[in-house]
């Protein structure tokens, strides 16, 4: 089949394959948090004239509990969405089809004009593949390679929780700082170079993400809202992300039209014969 000119402009533009990959990591920048915990005076009781020391009530760690409860929790997620790229300012509306199995992949299709996929991405643990469809190219590299887009504290877990408007597991431990913030909570701190900031609202959702990694030159902010109820899970219907990463500047927005949960899915990843190695 002959490719017309605009869809072979469009394809170098925004589809080779280190731009694919790229778009992909970007929504996982994200951040691992840590903190330090609190200890409470033990209790005397009336009846004892002895000090009977009774558990301490660590406020921290309940706090950090009740945020993993409000997380939303699945085994497998699919969902539509309309976006609009943006990179150093030249726009792009695509639609991507997400599926997920919770702790093993991502699968993602990327369609533009007239429905046509002009590529498709299988991301694991592990590595990350990405086919090219209108320069029948295709790129299979270590997970570790988003780090060239997205700084070495990514992995897949990070990612996953994107895609659904999760705090991270990694990001929920007793080392972060704590704060009560218009209703709110705020969880704060560093890991290594990484400055975090992380606000929820009076549900614990995750509403805004920023990071800082002044050292390799990485900041990103992400927005979650217009949250919606999707069977018993809660999550943003809308994610706004802006990042830079040294010198390019990209911005996207994700609007999801349609979400499911827990439904059987397959993750079709066939790498046609006749398709080349990218680099």
């Amino acid at each position: 089949m002959k490719e017309n000119t605009s869809s072979k402009t469009f394809s170098v533009r925004f589809f080779s394959p280190a731009f694919g990959i790229s778009i992909l990591t970007i929504c996982c920048l994200f951040f691992l948090f840590g903190c330090k915990a609190k200890k409470q005076l033990a209790l005397r009781t009336a009846a004892d004239t002895t000090a009977i020391a009774k558990p301490a009530v660590d406020t921290k760690l309940l706090k950090i509990n009740a945020i993993k409860s409000a997380q939303t929790y699945f085994n497998t997620f699919s969902g539509k969405a309309h976006a609009k790229l943006s990179i150093n300012g030249d726009d792009n509306d695509v639609t991507l089809n997400i599926r997920i199995q919770r702790d093993k992949k991502i699968w993602v299709s990327i369609t533009a004009i007239a429905g046509i996929e002009v590529a498709r991405a299988m991301i694991t643990p592990d590595s990350i593949w990405l086919m090219n469809r209108l320069q029948s190219l295709y790129v299979k590299k270590p997970f570790s390679y988003v780090s060239q887009y997205a700084g070495s504290q990514v992995d897949y877990k990070m990612l996953e929780s994107v895609f659904i408007g999760n705090a991270i597991p990694q990001a929920l431990n007793e080392q972060s700082d704590i704060q009560s913030l218009n209703g709110g909570t705020q969880l704060t701190g560093r890991r290594s170079a990484l400055v975090y900031v992380l606000t929820m609202g009076a549900d614990l959702k995750v509403n805004q993400l920023n990071l800082n990694n002044q050292d390799e030159g990485q900041s990103m902010q992400v927005n979650n809202s217009v949250f919606v109820q999707v069977s018993n899970h809660v999550m943003p219907s809308e994610i706004d992300m802006s990042s830079v990463v040294k010198s390019k500047k990209i911005l996207v927005n994700l609007h999801y039209i349609k979400q499911e949960f827990d439904r059987p899915l397959d993750f079709p990843f066939n790498i046609p014969a006749r398709y080349t190695p990218g680099e």
